[in-house]
Formats: C-alpha cells, sequence, structure tokens
C-alpha cells in the first residue's frame, strides 16, 4: 500500500480546518516531458519549499514537485507550534554528542525559529504567528526537572524566555486539572501551517521556481546528473533534494529504514466567545503535554479549540476521527464532553530512532532531509535552507546536523511497524503511571 494515496483523495487538500480557511496557490500543472533544472526538489512541505525560495534566491533553476499539492502533506496538518530548541532537549543532546555539539545545535535551532518567523511575516502575514508555548507536565514527578531545565538554559545557554510553572501557575494558564506544572517559552510560538506554507509557495513561484503539482516521482537515478521520473514526465538535474519526510515510501531505501511513518490526528471544535476560550487557554498560547503520545492544543483565530493527540501506527487513518481524538481531549476538558467538532483530519509524519532529524548526502549531488519527530516547523524550515547552502557548496552547517546519527529501525521495514506497537503499548502504560 503506498502510503500517498492510503488515506486521501490524489490532489485533494484533507478536510481540516486548515484547508477550510487557506486560498491555496496555483493549482500548479502536472509535470510533462523532458524537463532539465539545476536542482530538483521532491516535496513541496516546509523543507522542500525553504529549499527552493532559497535556492532561487542563489539564482539556481529550481523545479519542485509534489504527488498532490502544495503543503497537502504534514507541512499543511499539524497543530502550528514553533518550538524552540531541537526535538530532543540540551540535557539529551549533551549526553548525545557532547557540550560544543549539543550547543552549536541550539543555535542552529534557535536560528530556525527565528527564519521561520521572519518567513511567515514576509511571505504569509495570514498565518498569524503568536508568541508562546506552554509544556504542561501531566505528573507531579516532572514538574522539578522542568523547574531545573528553565535554570539550565539560562545559565548555561543564556536563554531566558522560558520560566518555571508551578501547579497554582499552570492552573492559571490552562483551565483543566490534569497538569501539575511545566514551564512557558515565550521564545516558540504558533502559527496556521498551511498558509504558511502557502506563502512560502507563492514567494518561490515569484522567484521563478517551477512548481509541479499532482507529479508522483516513481524513480530516481543517482548519477550525475541525476534524473527523476514521474508517471508523466522526465527530468534531469545537477542536484536533488529528497524532502518528503514520512512520505518517502520506497523511492530511497537507505533513508526508509530510518525514518518512520506515523499518523496523528487534530479535531477543531465549533467556535467559542472569546470569555469561554479564557476559561480553557488564558492567553493566546499553544500548548503541548509530557505524555509520550503527545497531546497538544491551541486556539485558532476564529476562537476554535484545535486539539491533537491519539498516534496510530498502521497506514490507514481510522473511520472516526473526531470519536479517537474526543477521548484525550475529555480526558483534559471534561467540560467538553458534548461539544460540537466541525473538523476532523490526519495526516503522516516521520519519525526516527532517537526523534532527531535525518539528514544524510546520500551521493556527492542527492541530499535528503526528514524525519523531524514532530518538531517541524521551525526546523523542517532551516532543513530547507542549510539543503540549500550544501547545494550552493557550502555544506557544514547541514554536516553539522547530518553528524548526529539516527541508526534504522529494528527489523527493517516489514518488521519495525509491530515493534513499534509493542513500544508504543509500554510507552501508554507508562504515561498512566
Amino acid at each position: 500500500m503506498d502510503i500517498l494515496f492510503a488515506n486521501d483523495r490524489a490532489g485533494e487538500y484533507p478536510p481540516s480546518w486548515y484547508a477550510y480557511t487557506a486560498a491555496p496557490p496555483g493549482p500548479y500543472a502536472r509535470a510533462e516531458g523532458a524537463l532539465s533544472c539545476d536542482v530538483c526538489i521532491v516535496g513541496a512541505g516546509f523543507t522542500g519549499l525553504s529549499a527552493a525560495l532559497h535556492l532561487a534566491g542563489r539564482g539556481y533553476d529550481v523545479i519542485l514537485l509534489d504527488a498532490h499539492r502544495v503543503g497537502w502533506g504534514a507541512s499543511g496538518r499539524n497543530g502550528g507550534q514553533v518550538g524552540t530548541g531541537q526535538r530532543l532537549d540540551q540535557e539529551a543532546l549533551e549526553d548525545m554528542v557532547g557540550l560544543d555539539h549539543a550547543r552549536r545545535l541550539w543555535e542552529l535551532a534557535q536560528e530556525a525559529v527565528t527564519l521561520t518567523k521572519d518567513l511567515a511575516a514576509a511571505h504569509a502575514p495570514d498565518a498569524g504567528y503568536a508568541p508562546g508555548i506552554i509544556h504542561a507536565c501531566h505528573r507531579a514527578r516532572l514538574v522539578p526537572h522542568a523547574r531545573d531545565y528553565s535554570a539550565k538554559m539560562a545559565r548555561g545557554y543564556g536563554y531566558d524566555l522560558i520560566r518555571p510553572l508551578d501547579r497554582d501557575e499552570i492552573r492559571h494558564l490552562v483551565g483543566s486539572p490534569a497538569y501539575y506544572g511545566g514551564d512557558i517559552d515565550m521564545g516558540g510560538g504558533h502559527l496556521h501551517p498551511l498558509r504558511y506554507a502557502f506563502g512560502l509557495a507563492r514567494a518561490a513561484a515569484a522567484k521563478g521556481v517551477r512548481i509541479f503539482e499532482r507529479s508522483t516521482v516513481t524513480g530516481l537515478t543517482e548519477l550525475a546528473p541525476a534524473t527523476v521520473t514521474t508517471e508523466t514526465a522526465t527530468i534531469t538535474a545537477a542536484h536533488v533534494i529528497l524532502a518528503c519526510n514520512g512520505y518517502l515510501g520506497r523511492l530511497q531505501q537507505r533513508v526508509t529504514t530510518c525514518v518512520m511513518p506515523i499518523n496523528n490526528f487534530i479535531v477543531a471544535t465549533e467556535p467559542m466567545t472569546p470569555e469561554v476560550r479564557e476559561t480553557f487557554i488564558r492567553g493566546n498560547h499553544a500548548v503541548a503535554d509530557s505524555k509520550f503520545v503527545i497531546n497538544y492544543f491551541r486556539f485558532s483565530h476564529d476562537h476554535r479549540l484545535l486539539f491533537g493527540g491519539a498516534e496510530s501506527y498502521g497506514y490507514r487513518f481510522p473511520k472516526d476521527i473526531a470519536a479517537l481524538v474526543r477521548k484525550p481531549m475529555t480526558a483534559i476538558f471534561p467540560q467538553l464532553r458534548d461539544v460540537k467538532i466541525t473538523h476532523a483530519w490526519g495526516g503522516t509524519l516521520g519519525i526516527t530512532m532517537n526523534r532527531m532529524p535525518h539528514f544524510e548526502q546520500l551521493a556527492g549531488n542527492v541530499l535528503s532531509v526528514s524525519g523531524y519527530s514532530g518538531h517541524g516547523v521551525a526546523m523542517a524550515t532551516l532543513g530547507g535552507k542549510l539543503a540549500a547552502e550544501a547545494v550552493a557548496g557550502q555544506a557544514e552547517r547541514f554536516d553539522l546536523m547530518a553528524s548526529v546519527p539516527t541508526r534504522p529501525f529494528p527489523g527493517g521495514i516489514a518488521l519495525r511497524w509491530p515493534l513499534l506497537v509493542l513500544a508504543m503499548v509500554w510507552f501508554s502504560i507508562r504515561d498512566r503511571l
């Protein structure tokens, strides 16, 4: 089964609140015939769009392909949270790669947030970037670490935009008895991800990027020049960037062994009054909790609660996404038991074993960037920029990200699914302890 077509109609956006409130660019034509370019990018999500925009700014002739539409995948379906740092916290990174390397990874991640904010302001002001992410501890034993981590970041990294929250403070900010403390990071924020993707696409097209939609890549020959084939076109390119994340499939087996697709789901409620909205989240902040199967939520500009969670590890989306997500939503907010859900949708993201992005130079002229593990709004934007730098012969920062080891999942492509399901059962049990 091809995950690109397992759950959605070809070339159609999902029934999300994002698609309901965003005007798409184009539509762009399907790739046809024999084409050539300096750089062919596969995947028109944040990574591919950012790479295309930055390469066009350097004068490269760029073709950008997508099997469906611009921003169709995880980039246009996610929770919209623009988190600071890497997917792993700095303590874990220091243990993994050492202090100096971890510090450089932090600096890159902070650049990713700044880049995302700047690009959104320039090309997608309607994405409505707003500052503030609350990290909520679902167990009291986790609160001391949140407090200590805030102090560590101020002391060791000079980062003072994150502050700890005790139980009273978090209950003032989040109207739920489910949380015992946490922190609030004003360096991060949230936005409308699909509007952001559309803004990047319009900016890239204005710089001369040739965007082709409904152009599924069926083959890649990693030679110099490389050849990328679709059902209706053959593209000859000096360089190729694979920006497919969870949708890479069997196009590049080496990457696929390290990046696994998983599904996640979001609902949007009916609009609330501003007064009622404040009883759930005080201030226009996003929230993410400490569960391994994370719950994340925020309000839209039209006062709907956007609530995400309930991952699944099969190819197929469940028939009733709203019912699936309502369960964790009402566990946190029991008062929403009878609220009307107006939109429910799923998406596929790419995760790695250690939850760090997978950057790889597959051949001298073929790069792959993926595996953001739920932390991709900012890091995918930066990933595209770093891939563009590498194409231009400035690969130091791309190589820094690539030097973080991301091992293949055990069991190969066939057995990793059941092994991951077993692991998730364990983590779900641990979340309840």
